[in-house]
């Protein structure tokens, strides 16, 4: 408002000055729209005064600066609040990277001695069966040596009846053969 006072005013001093406004220095003060323009501004900033408007604007504005301060103050404990949280959260985190690389380590130790473990009972049972094949193997030859033996025997009894028999006489022949009979189980067994 004040601008357009102070545009008017010079507009009119412009055009007093070019000879177009002799008629605007013989008006009289109280015509003067400047005059009864500051007066009215006057009487309003009087009645906003005695009204108590500066003293609401006032109480206003005191509330508003504490309104922003107390939002400040809730934002700056947000703040570290956050800050406290993201430090607690970050720790948290490296004791879980921590913790988890010491359960990866463990694991693999754990997978080492399992491994290590396996081999050997692997080895062991391995050797177990080995030694049974072999006692198995052992045995299965003995007694294919004490049946080839057996069967020797009852070969060379057998043989030996036949000689006898054929060079000896009944009774003397089986004298000499319960003798020899007796003789080589003896010997066998």
């Amino acid at each position: 408002m004040i601008d357009q006072i102070d545009t008017y005013e010079t507009m009119t001093f412009a055009a007093a000055e070019e000879g177009h406004g002799d008629d605007y220095a013989s008006k009289s003060i109280l015509e003067d729209t400047s005059l009864w323009v500051l007066i009215g501004f006057i009487i309003v900033i009087g009645i906003f005064a005695w009204q108590g408007v500066g003293k609401m604007l006032t109480g206003f504005l005191d509330g508003r600066a504490k309104q922003i301060e107390t939002s400040l103050d809730e934002s700056r404990s947000m703040r570290e609040e956050a800050q406290r949280l993201l430090a607690d959260y970050q720790k948290r985190q490296r004791e879980a990277e921590g913790e988890a690389e010491s359960i990866i380590a463990q694991a693999k130790a754990d997978a080492k001695a399992m491994s290590a473990d396996a081999k050997v009972k692997l080895d062991e049972q391995v050797a177990r069966r080995t030694a049974a094949a072999q006692d198995r193997i052992a045995r299965a030859e003995a007694q294919a040596l004490a049946e080839v033996r057996a069967q020797t025997a009852d070969l060379a009894i057998a043989a030996a009846q036949e000689i006898i028999k054929s060079r000896t006489d009944g009774a003397a022949q089986k004298l000499l053969l319960d003798r020899a009979l007796a003789d080589v189980r003896g010997k066998l067994n």
